[in-house]
């Protein structure tokens, strides 16, 4: 597994999080618009976390009728996965900051 794979892994979650505030999407789609930003996700790792966001009632799946074709499972962010997408931004800020400070050579200020 390379870096990016284990750094991508490690906040996956929060991106899908951050997707599905915006729209309903359903999983492949999901997939589309975050390669649309860089991150190339599988389908096959996508759909996992989705489930496991469901059973932690950060988002829920609904069948609707699509444009084209098949009836799809759009997913929705529910109050709890707002707060845990506001989370996630603070956490991510809380690691952001200092790792680029690290990684420009500039010194931390104290």
């Amino acid at each position: 597994m390379t870096i990016r794979s284990q750094l991508l892994k490690g906040i996956l979650e929060g991106c899908i999080l951050a997707v599905v505030s915006r729209q309903k999407v359903y999983g492949y789609e999901l997939s589309m618009k975050l390669q649309g930003y860089g991150l190339e996700v599988s389908e096959g790792s996508i759909y996992p976390i989705l489930l496991r966001l469901q059973k932690e009632r950060l988002i829920y799946g609904k069948m609707e009728k699509s444009n084209s074709g098949p009836n799809r499972k759009y997913y929705y962010l529910t109050q709890l996965g707002e707060e845990a997408l506001s989370n996630f931004k603070k956490q991510w800020e809380g690691i952001k900051i200092p790792v680029d400070l690290l990684l420009n050579g500039e010194e931390q200020s104290q």
